[in-house]
């Protein structure tokens, strides 16, 4: 089986989050990708995020990191760009997210190896983008998130500020660069050549901010925090039930009047105060109270199987133990069994999107740090003499005793 991406070479030269979640998208639809590191160090999430297992490496590495090879190369020495090139001449993408300003000290930046290579699609991921006053900071998903608003406008009025606790900026932007990538890929083939792709944080979280900036434009009012509730409907938020809360989602007319015979409040379709879905978000917090005052008659168990009987969009709160177990994750294979050399069995969020012609598959675990230098060195026609003066010269560790390059 072919998979769509199987002719295409990406070198990684990322670190932490959004880069490498962008490369291991493109490695999962089975693009080659090569992960380009420091001798030594490599990726710093392989020692600084998250917990241990058996090894070195940290879980939040191992999560960000399959369907990828692991070279070691010193981009500060003479003889380590010499093998950068070489790599570079045979990519189809590099994916780097360093501050702006670093890779052309480094001598990778898209301009210097536009010359090796005109083909090359080029994505820079940064905190703020490559220009503009803010370029030159430091970008994280906690700033992201706070400088484009969307802190201001988490968790509950009048409460501190919140972040989403899921990395929205680093994983958007991972996902805007996927799509940049993609694009870019087809448009080579109309033009013959690759092109510069600039993404960043604070756009990717600004760029979510969807219903907010609708709000602020259309009403002239700051969107503030409002829970779990919905700007542009109501009711669609978590409620409380007799033992613990569970969410509806009666998005229109029709499943509002849906709830109410559901609850058996015939009479709130014709109140004034909820005729219609702007008076429902005008009059939310007196809604959500009759509401809850139905609600606490019954356990959400048995409301969410009665409003589902109704046609009415309601589920449970799960955490994350209750959601992974859940029969839907099950059925849509939403937890891999990922072999690792070190770690042996380890488990893995599951594919996102199906293909039904080429579904995807785990052909590498992530990587250990240098573990295919030579074997990818190898494959774009470096002979194991040059491999050798090269590492004599500096420009990658030594070799990994007792590792068996992967196939």
């Amino acid at each position: 089986m072919t998979l769509p991406l199987s002719r295409i070479k990406v070198l990684d030269v990322s670190q932490i989050m959004a880069g490498p979640f962008c490369c291991m998208l493109l490695g999962d639809m089975g693009a080659d990708v090569i992960k380009v590191e420091t001798p030594g160090i490599g990726d710093q999430t392989r020692k600084s995020m998250g917990f241990r297992l058996k090894g070195e490496d940290s879980g939040g590495f191992l999560a960000l990191n399959r369907n990828k090879r692991s070279v070691e190369i010193d981009l500060k020495s003479p003889a380590g760009l010499e093998a950068f090139y070489a790599l570079v001449k045979e990519a189809d993408v590099l994916v780097e997210n360093n501050r702006p300003g670093v890779v052309a000290r480094l001598k990778i930046d898209y301009a210097t190896l536009r010359e090796i290579n005109p083909r090359l699609v080029y994505a820079s991921i940064s905190g703020f983008g490559q220009t503009g006053p803010w370029s030159r900071r430091p970008g994280l998903d906690l700033i992201a998130q706070a400088m484009t608003g969307v802190m201001s406008v988490m968790g509950h009025a009048g409460q501190p500020p919140v972040k989403s606790s899921v990395p929205l900026a680093d994983l958007g932007a991972g996902l805007f660069a996927a799509y940049g990538i993609l694009s870019a890929i087809i448009g080579r083939g109309i033009t013959g050549e690759g092109q510069f792709i600039d993404a960043s944080l604070f756009e990717t979280a600004l760029s979510l901010s969807v219903w907010e900036s609708a709000e602020y434009w259309g009403t002239g009012e700051v969107p503030v925090p409002i829970g779990s509730a919905n700007r542009m409907s109501a009711p669609y938020q978590a409620v409380r039930a007799s033992d613990r809360p569970f969410v509806i989602g009666a998005a229109n007319q029709k499943l509002w009047k849906a709830l109410c015979g559901v609850i058996g409040r015939d009479d709130l379709v014709q109140d004034a105060r909820f005729t219609d879905n702007v008076l429902r978000i005008r009059n939310r917090e007196v809604l959500i109270a009759e509401l809850e005052a139905e609600f606490a008659r019954g356990t959400a168990d048995e409301w969410v199987a009665a409003l589902l009987a109704a046609g009415v969009p309601a589920g449970p709160i799960y955490d994350y133990a209750e959601a992974l177990a859940s029969e839907q994750a099950v059925a849509r294979d939403m937890v891999l069994t990922i072999d690792h050399p070190v770690e042996g069995k380890t488990r893995a969020l599951g594919f996102p999107v199906k293909l039904s012609g080429t579904p995807q598959q785990v052909r590498h675990p992530a990587p250990l740090l240098g573990q295919h230098t030579e074997q990818v060195l190898g494959e774009i026609g470096l002979s194991a003499e040059r491999i050798d003066a090269l590492r004599q010269a500096g420009a990658f560790g030594p070799a990994k005793v007792g590792v068996a390059a992967a196939s």
